[in-house]
């Protein structure tokens, strides 16, 4: 057995007898200023254990080849129709993606970018439009042109008006022009316009009757309309609720559409011209027209991570547009890169960087107009964004976990004039570095050991100034009394 006494031989800690020790008052005030200041940085030492540190780096783009980068929008252009407006996607290695409808909603608005409908839904896109072949006999005018002083009166004297909205310069229309002439003399000889009165085809060209065309928001040529006669709806602005007809252009199919539309009104029948709800040649040939001349797209689309470019134009494969009347002008509500951050991640995120989704949403709530009236014709409205991925990694080297991942742009606007159809462009250009913000562990055990050096290094600080103090108050007294030593 080891006895006591050994043990106490190795007592670091001897003490001194009570009766050996003198307290004085430099010693007191030393012991308290010494207390306050363990105190003092005991609780920094604490704040900055407790405190999130960061570091930050620019590297190469963690991400795999196989990810995709999305694209968030929602943007609203006042003189752009639903009824032509197309998203296209195209890319540096040569992907071209043109009118994205599965992940884009359309919904139709008035100057003033207010709602006026449920969504506006552009059906399924034809392929080739079927003409009649070109032939050099004459045609044989059989349809009514209309104006503003005729045209209401013409429709309400038949139950159904059919209109084409063209122009001379547009080769669909000029394509157009044979068999709806001749589907108009084939209609009138069946159905006479004054005896029968159930059907009537018209024409205006919208480029003598500039207004009338555009009360009805014809922003492609040719554009047919069916009007109904009791079921059309006036507004301010002389515009009459009306449907679209998409089918094939050759006379055949005219005649057979225009048969349907006729078939469930009878003849001595002056009420409303019913829609016809019956599986015939009508189907997906007509759909609901524009209410309104504007349109608010929204939704997203999924990119490769290389340069491309975002595109918002008037696009069909079997109408015209007259370029120096197209207008791009447009509010964007939003535009953001990337998986969509809650508020609630974002705030968090925040705490510990401060700065970080000062640019996620650069673009939001910008409007850019186009005004005609200063001969800004054909113009194209273009944004270059150069897009940036800042992610935060937390946990320890082997267990990474990323907090969150967004994509900051800067962004560069101008607009250029080009005979091409207007267009709302955007091209980004992701960048091949990103930022990684790491938070830093801390180690307790560096915790305790700066916390017991703070209170061993006061405390042996304050003693060797007790003892210099002291020493020196004897000294003086010594001399004071005029010892010797």
């Amino acid at each position: 057995m080891i006895s006591s006494s050994k043990l106490k031989s190795v007592d670091f800690y001897r003490k001194i007898p009570r009766d050996l020790t003198e307290a004085s008052l430099s010693g007191a005030g030393l012991s308290i200023i010494a207390a306050l200041s363990m105190i003092f940085l005991f609780g920094m030492e604490l704040n900055n254990y407790l405190a999130v540190s960061t570091t930050t780096a620019i590297v190469v783009d963690r991400s795999s080849d196989a990810d995709f980068l999305r694209i968030e929008f929602n943007i609203s252009f006042p003189a752009l129709s639903c009824e032509f407006a197309s998203v296209d996607v195209s890319d540096a290695l040569g992907t071209h993606r043109l009118n994205i409808t599965k992940t884009v909603q359309k919904f139709s608005i008035d100057s003033n970018l207010r709602p006026t409908g449920s969504e506006f839904h552009s059906g399924p896109i034809a392929g080739s439009i079927k003409h009649d072949d070109d032939s050099d006999e004459e045609h044989v005018e059989g349809s009514v042109e209309l104006n503003p002083r005729n045209f209401d009166r013409v429709g309400h004297q038949h139950e159904i008006l059919v209109v084409n909205f063209y122009a001379p310069w547009c080769p669909w229309s000029n394509k157009l022009k044979p068999s709806w002439e001749k589907a108009a003399k084939i209609m009138s000889e069946k159905y006479d316009p004054e005896t029968d009165g159930r059907i009537l085809l018209g024409k205006v060209d919208c480029t003598i009757e500039v207004d009338l065309c555009r009360s009805h928001h014809i922003q492609g040529y040719p554009s047919i309309r069916i009007f109904r006669k009791g079921s059309d709806i006036r507004d301010t602005h002389g515009h009459h609720d009306h449907e679209s007809y998409y089918g094939d252009r050759d006379t055949d199919s005219l005649v057979k559409f225009m048969e349907g539309l006729v078939a469930p009104i009878p003849l001595t029948g002056h009420g409303l011209a019913l829609e016809d709800k019956s599986e015939n040649a009508t189907k997906n040939a007509k759909r609901p027209a524009p209410v309104t001349g504007g349109c608010r797209l929204e939704g997203f689309v999924r990119v490769k991570k290389v340069p491309g470019n975002l595109l918002v134009t008037a696009r069909s494969a079997s109408h015209s547009f007259d370029a120096s009347t197209m207008n791009v002008s447009h509010f964007i509500s939003q535009l953001t890169f990337g998986k969509k951050i809650t508020p609630r991640v974002m705030s968090d995120v925040k705490r510990i960087l401060p700065y970080i989704g000062a640019s996620h949403e650069r673009l939001n709530g910008k409007t850019y107009i186009i005004k005609h009236e200063n001969s800004e014709a054909n113009v194209t409205i273009e944004h270059y964004l150069q897009v940036v991925k800042t992610e935060v990694v937390t946990g320890s080297p082997n267990h990474e976990h990323t907090l969150v991942e967004e994509y900051e742009y800067t962004a560069h606007s101008s607009l250029l004039q080009s005979p091409d159809i207007p267009a709302a462009k955007f091209h980004f250009e992701p960048s091949p570095m990103q930022v990684l913000v790491k938070e830093n562990p801390k180690s307790f055990s560096h915790f305790i050991t700066n916390v017991c050096a703070i209170i061993g290094g006061v405390f042996t600080v304050a003693g060797i100034l007790d003892s210099m103090l002291h020493n020196t108050m004897n000294l003086m007294k010594k001399v004071e009394l005029g010892k010797q030593f």
